[in-house]
């Protein structure tokens, strides 16, 4: 089944979805502000208005669905990533593949003292967005391990 995120991640799309409607706030500020200057048509207030209203309503009711999703699993051949609540995918990043793993936090995850997992192939980075400083640090040098072993063996 694999591992959950910590429940703190939750906080942290919670921020980033505030974030959203804030963006989306002052564009429809700027439209506003355009209607009277330029005499844009009212129509268009509500349109951007109805539209912030309801992405907002979205990515906020989704976070439940989104969390309860959102799993990670590390064995000794890959390292498997699933998401999303509507249409499922789960990715497997083979070990042998893996050429690089990085820690980052931007400040809504520095805040809730997380870290991103980022992993890298020649192809695509992948990301486990959102686990503890301890398990981060864990899961980057568990890879990393692995990836040595494998790249011993086909020597």
């Amino acid at each position: 089944m694999g591992q959950q995120l910590p429940k703190r991640i939750k906080t942290v799309w919670r921020l980033q979805a505030g974030l959203n409607l804030l963006i989306d706030i002052g564009i429809v500020v700027g439209i506003i502000v355009c209607h009277y200057i330029f005499s844009w048509p009212t129509w268009l207030i509500w349109v951007a208005s109805l539209l912030a209203m309801m992405a907002a309503i979205i990515q906020f009711t989704l976070i439940p669905y989104r969390y309860q999703f959102w799993r990670y699993q590390l064995s000794e051949h890959d390292v498997e990533i699933t998401t999303g609540f509507f249409v499922r995918k789960t990715t497997a990043v083979p070990i042998l593949r893996i050429q690089d793993v990085t820690l980052s936090a931007g400040p809504l995850l520095q805040f809730n003292h997380l870290q991103s997992v980022k992993i890298h192939t020649a192809a695509a980075v992948h990301e486990i967005g959102g686990v503890d400083h301890a398990t981060a640090t864990q899961l980057k040098n568990q890879i990393m391990n692995l990836a040595k072993e494998e790249d011993v063996y086909d020597s």
